[in-house]
């Protein structure tokens, strides 16, 4: 991040100021954005499946075959492209089969990892496979590699994909599914070096090859299949997964997991009661996303300069601690302006490595971490950062524009860090968007925008933003954090100029 210094006379003296500049090359994109960087994750873990997504069909709660109506239409119309389940370190625990047949006739499970409750697994896989309907987005499971068997694993992918005579599609048609289903991503096993196992790299490396192995494509249907990558800067784990070719073979995408927690793991933090020394914390270490984006894709070029393996960012977000009164193994948190920067922040990171990050998907979909909607009850409530993902949508599928950006520094005490970020892409329309964040919670930026190759007539947008830093959306209130109109880009010449406004998220269109 560089500054710009103009000179200014004033009274006979002379001034500096800075400018912030935005040069963004609209006849230079190359890479498509994909739609799955903007996917979810549904863990079994608090109040996320039982009672955020599954009501049962007897609840007076309004749903469709037992799933929340409210929910899903919240969902859908983020144009959600993929769900991650069932976890998570839940996923290597789970036996698939318990969650199938007869609601009756189905042990129940207690959830080891979260909370230690009992489930009695009325949501399995035909519940999930529902809910993927209903939202009209792809599948992506999980498999248990840590306490399960390669046939187990290897049975789940033909019982849902099969249309052949078998054993597992003729229990599939029994428990009312005649046709096999089309699944796309497929996880082999989850963080493999902690809850999924405790193993080494070299260890995992022979498990992931065993079990690929036996996860077939059947009928037509292709699976995806990824990896079990490292959690943060552990590079070692990337270097060992992507050196081998019998390892490169096996797998089509390899996960990133990484949590922004600012101050540790043992004392992460109030999702709403912080000060400007933790809003200032939280952005500079989810900053770090993009740090460890770069380190692994260094390392994956490496070894695949076709860029055949992506990268998997599937699970992100921040992660504070609980709310007061709240079960501590539920991670149910409230939800403020500040977790709308950090959304944003990551999302603009991913699009910028879209040549690599080919999905990512924020931790979680109701009622966990970083959730996109809330429920108690009957009551539903939007967060900040499910704005920010309904903002954001029209950045799916289009195409990176590649742009370059000078600009101040937010700076508190000795540590800095750059006050704005930006992505930009063109849809197949030729509508030209942008996304600016401005992580500074006390200063009004202008941003001067060059837009290279492509002449703009009209500019609109949307902007969120907030009195205080810690707003947040809750029950029995109005919303205090939502998207409106923007109106503070103008057009002038052959450039724009934008006042962007402290602590805001905005999307501008440009035609």
């Amino acid at each position: 991040m560089f500054l710009l210094f103009v000179p200014i006379i004033s009274n006979g003296q002379t001034e500096e100021k800075q400018v912030n500049k935005l040069i963004i090359n609209a006849d230079m994109g190359k890479h498509k954005i994909s739609r799955h960087i903007y996917g979810h994750f549904a863990e079994h873990l608090g109040r996320c499946i039982y009672g955020g997504i599954w009501v049962g069909i007897d609840s007076p709660i309004p749903n469709t075959r037992g799933i929340r109506n409210d929910v899903v239409q919240a969902l859908r119309e983020l144009d959600i492209p993929n769900l991650r389940w069932p976890g998570g370190c839940f996923a290597d625990t789970y036996h698939w089969k318990d969650g199938v047949g007869p609601y009756n006739d189905r042990p129940s499970i207690v959830n080891v990892h979260w909370g230690g409750v009992t489930e009695d697994n009325s949501f399995g896989t035909h519940e999930f496979m529902e809910l993927c309907e209903q939202l009209d987005c792809e599948v992506y499971i999980t498999g248990n590699l840590g306490s399960g068997t390669v046939q187990e694993m290897a049975e789940w992918v033909e019982y849902l994909t099969s249309d052949a005579e078998s054993p597992m599609t003729k229990l599939r048609k029994e428990n009312g599914h005649k046709a096999p289903w089309q699944v796309k991503f497929w996880g082999i096993g989850n963080e493999n070096w902690g809850c999924g196992g405790n193993m080494s790299p070299e260890y995992y490396a022979d498990l992931m090859r065993r079990y690929s192995t036996y996860c077939r494509d059947f009928s037509g249907n292709k699976l995806i299949k990824i990896g079990g990558g490292p959690y943060g800067a552990d590079y070692n784990w990337t270097e060992v997964l992507m050196k081998e070719p019998k390892n490169r073979g096996m797998m089509q995408g390899l996960s990133l997991h990484y949590y922004t927690v600012f101050k540790d793991w043992g004392n992460k933090g109030s999702a709403t009661q912080f000060t400007e020394e933790e809003w200032f914390g939280t952005i500079k270490t989810t900053l770090k996303m993009e740090e460890l984006i770069s380190g692994h894709s260094t390392i994956m070029d490496k070894y695949d300069q076709e860029k055949r393996i992506g990268l998997y960012v599937d699970e992100w977000g921040n992660w504070f601690d609980v709310e007061p009164g709240t079960e501590p193994g539920f991670l149910y948190q409230q939800n403020s302006l500040r977790d709308a920067i950090v959304a944003a922040v990551n999302l603009n990171i991913f699009n910028q490595y879209c040549e690599r990050v080919k999905m990512a998907n924020i931790a979680q979909t109701v009622n966990v971490l970083q959730a996109m909607v809330l429920t108690r009850k009957q009551k539903m409530v939007l967060t900040p950062s499910y704005y920010v993902f309904k903002m954001y949508k029209v950045h799916q599928n289009a195409i990176l524009l590649p742009s370059e950006i000078k600009c101040e520094e937010y700076q508190l005490g000795e540590e800095k860090v750059p006050a704005l970020s930006v992505s930009a892409s063109v849809n197949k329309d030729g509508i030209i968007h942008i996304s600016v964040v401005n992580v500074n919670p006390n200063k009004n930026m202008r941003l001067e925008c060059e837009i290279r190759g492509a002449k703009i007539s009209s500019v609109s947008g949307e902007i969120l933003t907030a009195k205080e830093i810690n707003a947040f959306n809750d029950f029995d209130r109005n919303e205090r954090v939502f998207p409106v109109k923007f109106s503070g880009a103008k057009l002038k010449g052959e450039k724009m100029i934008i006042d962007v406004p402290a602590k805001s998220v905005m999307m501008l269109e440009l035609n």
